[in-house]
């Protein structure tokens, strides 16, 4: 049965009601949870009628401790601590049924033990019910977190909620529940559907207290050839290290997990570079009894597993006591070399994902130590920034992070990876896109593709010479896909207004002449000239390409043929002839008889403009350079 995933809503759970059990089970007044308890209004015994609500939580993951009816239709919820720590009460997660039609109600949780959380901030508890199994949120006008002073002044959430249902059974959440036995069926499924071609192996690392199994998947097609390297050669196979669900909870961070685990194991080019390249070695459950027993935050010894890396033992904590042994075997072997510990959790009271890091005394290894969550940071869009931090922080030395990076090689990169309960802001700062199940396997789809871009800039990968990150449709080139265009015709918008200043170009140094193609005068040099030179192509003129400004008058404009295409020959009345570079006057009467008596004359090859090669120069020597043109005009 451990291995079967149970839907809580059908009441099928590893919690046999005995033969004696009555309908009005005492259990929720001790440490269990609520069992099939039915709340009557006072005054009315027997047979249950319709709108007598009955609450259960007696399945895996579930949470509810006790529940009172202290109005018409207004219901005092409580929940239930950890097992051996009463300190830690955020996590719910129960059912409802024997429901009136449209019957409205009002739950206040009363003993939530965090006032600091999203509750004001976007979350919302989760519903779903027989009839309609997908998840849903409650509106946020139905929800409201506040003191109250009938409650002792108490922390207390209330949401209103309308039963539109009668056979339904509805079941309501705090996040996304990820159970003990919907892991084990995932992993069931990916096992099988594997095939011959095995891109994973999975083994049990330790069995719980309770005789549960804490998986370990070792996802690696690393060749032969690169296990024969050792220590001496300094070439060692790079092993990634990801944890997850230590604490109970935090049911999201199974999510990224999950959708980190399928992209691993799909057939996405960069999973086929990751898995010939590093050995990754996933956990994705470390706190499975916690998990089955609906706690927060707690193993079933009541131990915060978070905060005891530096001192688990054998006996009480046997999940910690073998991840520590396989982190130290792979960080003292001659094989592999730890690069990254990287522990899945998620955040009830910040927005978007981030990541905790530590501070090192070498500053070498601290900037190192930055790379990865800047990476991370430009490659999820939902990444905030500011909640990013990077620590020693004392209270937090039996956490994971704190544990890697004063217990294993320099080598190593410990982060803790959260991620929000809630959602994450969009880019205009003020709406809150909330989270789904596909937003947190989004997540996980980044980290590996992160992982892949920093592995890259550290030059341990070499960097793609084809597009070979992206997917090809049907084998074909992307060049080959057609685009999608829109029905509908945009303008272009004019190109905003810069503050550039205008280069200091004098247009009274450029001159515009033309080639005859043939020799004589009608050839020039490039000697002196400033634009570099340039090969000249078969059959093209001599002049192709930048020209040079001093130019002749004579060589470049004395050609007659020059004279019957400008612009003051054309003119009868101009007293002035053409001239070259300024210099030549010709009288009325020599430019009439070129009108009237035209010359036969080649037609001219095309006008070329001799201007500033601003390839070549910056702008702040083109001034110099205008200058030169005037000294060389003066001389």
């Amino acid at each position: 049965m451990l291995g079967i995933a149970c839907d809580p809503l059908q009441h099928t759970s590893m919690y046999e009601r005995g033969s004696d059990d009555s309908e009005d089970s005492d259990g929720e007044g001790g440490l269990g949870n609520v069992s099939r308890v039915i709340i009557r209004p006072p005054g009315q015994s027997g047979k249950a009628k319709r709108g007598h609500l009955c609450f259960d939580a007696a399945f895996e993951t579930g949470n509810l401790g006790k529940a009172e009816l202290v109005g018409e239709f207004e219901y005092d919820l409580f929940l239930r601590p950890d097992t051996c720590n009463p300190r830690f009460r955020f996590w719910f997660n129960f059912t409802v049924d024997n429901v009136k039609q449209d019957q409205r109600v009002l739950f206040n949780i009363v003993n939530i033990s965090k006032s600091r959380n999203l509750f004001n901030a976007g979350l919302t508890p989760l519903v779903k019910s027989s009839s309609r199994p997908k998840w849903q949120r409650l509106p946020k006008r139905q929800v409201f977190f506040y003191r109250s002073a009938m409650h002792q002044g108490h922390y207390v959430l209330s949401f209103a909620f309308i039963f539109d249902k009668e056979d339904d059974v509805y079941q309501f959440c705090l996040a996304w529940p990820y159970s003990y036995s919907r892991l084990q069926s995932y992993l069931n499924v990916i096992d099988a559907r594997q095939g011959a071609e095995k891109r994973f192996t999975r083994c049990v690392l330790v069995k719980t207290l309770q005789n549960r199994n804490v998986d370990l998947l070792t996802i690696d097609h690393v060749t032969q050839k690169q296990r024969t390297t050792n220590r001496l050669e300094r070439s060692f196979i790079r092993v990634i290290v990801i944890l997850c669900r230590t604490h109970s909870s935090e049911a999201p961070a199974s999510h990224v997990c999950q959708g980190l685990i399928e992209f691993l194991v799909g057939n996405h080019p960069i999973a086929h570079v990751l898995r010939e390249n590093f050995v990754f070695k996933i956990v994705p459950m470390v706190n499975p009894d916690g998990v089955f027993l609906g706690n927060n935050r707690c193993n079933l010894m009541g131990q915060d597993m978070n905060r005891n890396w530096h001192l688990g033992s054998e006996f009480t904590q046997p999940e910690l006591h073998a991840v520590k042994n396989m982190l130290k075997e792979l960080d003292n072997s001659d094989t592999y070399q730890i690069d990254f510990v990287i522990d899945l959790h998620a955040n009830n009271s910040m927005h978007g994902c981030f990541i905790y890091g530590n501070t090192y005394e070498d500053v070498y290894r601290y900037e190192r130590h930055l790379v990865f969550p800047r990476l991370f940071a430009n490659n999820a869009p939902d990444y905030v920034a500011e909640h990013t931090m990077f620590n020693a922080d004392e209270r937090k030395i039996g956490s994971i992070r704190r544990f890697s990076c004063e217990r294993l090689s320099d080598t190593v990169n410990a982060y803790t990876l959260e991620v929000s309960m809630a959602g994450h802001y969009l880019r205009d700062g003020k709406t809150i896109a909330l989270y789904n199940e596909d937003g947190y396997y989004r997540v996980g789809r980044n980290l590996a593709r992160t992982l892949l871009q920093y592995y890259r800039f550290i030059n341990v990968l070499p960097l793609p010479i084809v597009p070979e990150m992206r997917g090809n449709r049907r084998g074909r080139p992307r060049t080959h896909h057609s685009r999608s265009r829109s029905k509908t015709r945009y303008e272009v918008k004019p190109r905003p207004k810069t503050t550039r200043c205008h280069a200091p170009i004098s247009y009274t140094n450029l001159s515009i002449c033309y080639d005859s193609g043939g020799g004589g005068g009608g050839g020039s040099s490039d000697e002196g000239g400033f634009s570099p030179s340039r090969p000249i192509a078969p059959g093209s003129s001599t002049f192709s390409g930048y020209r040079n400004y001093r130019r002749a008058a004579t060589a470049t404009c004395g050609n007659p043929a020059h004279d019957q295409y400008s612009l003051s020959a054309l003119k009868t009345s101009s007293e002035y002839g053409p001239s070259a570079g300024g210099a030549g006057i010709r009288s009325k009467k020599q430019a009439t008889v070129t009108i009237e008596v035209p010359l036969p004359v080649n037609v001219p090859p095309k006008p070329y403009l001799s201007i500033i090669d601003l390839n070549q120069l910056t702008r702040g020597s083109l001034k110099l350079k205008a200058n030169s043109f005037d000294a060389a005009d003066r001389r």
